[in-house]
């Protein structure tokens, strides 16, 4: 059973190996609430993932780490339990999809975790971890649904009230539902008038189906940038403990989360990841009734693949009106070009690409159209800059 003593040892367990994370203020996330973030992205690991792995790890009995633990992730748990595991003198094993980035196998293997590709997806991963587990008598570290990983995650929960002790709110991401189990929890059982939303990308809703349904569900499939929380079932002590204590689940799009992680790094000068930025999203794009309130946005990893940030980049600028696409009709005659240019430079854009065409068949003879890529400030510029072009006799064509 979880309990409060048990979220306090773990703390006390926890204390020589993790960070306790700063809290620091947010203003310009959302002007109309007091924004703070909890910056679990800058946790030993790049996670908060390693506070469960530790705590679950440092329980076991003599004869269990002498058998060492198994575990199965692409990611951030995998990383957890491997320097928890060395940590305690134990040998770990991770199975790992093959197709997981190289970044996060030589991540892991630098923890001294063995590794052990598996042809498939996460859910083959999981499978050979279980029959390892069977086997070979390893321990099975289960990433969310297991009472002491969630005691582990829980110790945020504590760090919260104390770091702010009147916070109205604190936004936690959901994946499996490790984390928000944890930290609700321990919030509710300390301040049972602060609120606790979750969050889950849009493309993985598995836990917000199944509270909204009242029973667990199962996605067939889950399609999300935010791949620490492609979750396709919640656990069963998890679902418990989000239906009793979590307040109110939301979901938000691959474009807010692109938003809000470009946002955390221009403002905040924060690297987070897709599941890292989820509560971020909920708190800009007002999913959750914070207006007025002080609000901790949970921050939960900062482990984002390099090769995807040029991606998310490009979306969030597209997100928050920092770039633009506009279609220009015009009459194929000299000059156009020139004025069209001199308007957007009149009023503060700046263009990066043109592409100049002739119409298609069916269109006026003279016709022809303007496709214009700009970087302007935010979308009431994007408006201004739109006005100006029609004041002046050209048509938008989107």
């Amino acid at each position: 059973m979880l309990t409060l003593d048990k979220v306090y040892h773990a703390r006390y367990v926890l204390k020589q190996v993790i960070r306790e994370t700063d809290i620091i203020h947010a203003p310009k996330i959302n002007p109309e609430a007091s924004v703070y973030l909890k910056t679990e992205n800058l946790q030993i690991t790049g996670s908060f993932k390693v506070r469960g792995a530790y705590y679950k790890i440092s329980q076991l009995t003599e004869e269990e780490k002498a058998k060492g633990v198994v575990a199965c992730s692409a990611g951030n748990h995998a990383q957890g339990v491997a320097l928890a595991a060395t940590k305690n003198g134990i040998k770990s094993l991770i199975c790992l999809p093959d197709a997981a980035p190289i970044s996060k196998i030589e991540a892991t293997k630098s923890y001294g975790a063995d590794i052990c590709l598996v042809n498939g997806v996460y859910d083959d991963a999981y499978a050979k971890a279980l029959q390892l587990r069977d086997e070979e008598g390893y321990t099975f570290v289960h990433p969310f649904d297991d009472e002491n990983v969630i005691a582990g995650q829980g110790t945020i929960g504590l760090e919260l009230i104390e770091q702010l002790p009147d916070m109205d709110a604190v936004i936690v991401p959901i994946g499996g539902g490790g984390l928000i189990s944890g930290v609700a929890f321990a919030v509710k059982a300390l301040n049972p008038n602060v609120k606790v939303y979750g969050v889950q990308a849009s493309g993985a809703p598995s836990m917000f189906n199944s509270v909204r349904d009242q029973k667990i569900e199962r996605l067939d499939s889950v399609s999300t940038i935010a791949d620490g929380i492609a979750v396709k079932e919640p656990g069963a002590n998890t679902f418990k403990y989000c239906s009793e204590y979590v307040d109110e689940i939301v979901t938000v799009t691959d474009d807010e989360i692109s938003a809000a992680i470009l946002a955390l790094m221009e403002q905040q000068k924060l690297v987070t990841e897709g599941a890292g930025a989820v509560a971020v999203a909920a708190a800009m794009f007002n999913k959750v009734p914070i207006k007025g309130k002080k609000v901790v946005c949970l921050c939960s990893g900062g482990n984002i693949d390099v090769t995807i940030l040029s991606r998310v980049i490009k979306r969030g600028l597209l997100m928050s009106g920092r770039t633009v696409s506009l279609m220009i009709e015009l009459l194929d005659k000299p000059g156009q070009l020139r004025d069209v240019s001199k308007i957007i430079a009149d009023m503060g854009g700046n263009v990066i690409s043109v592409h100049h065409e002739r119409t298609n068949e069916g269109s006026a003879v003279t016709g022809c159209y303007l496709r214009i890529m700009m970087e302007t400030r935010n979308f009431e510029h994007v408006e201004q800059i739109k006005k100006a072009l029609t004041d002046n006799g050209f048509k938008i064509a989107n």
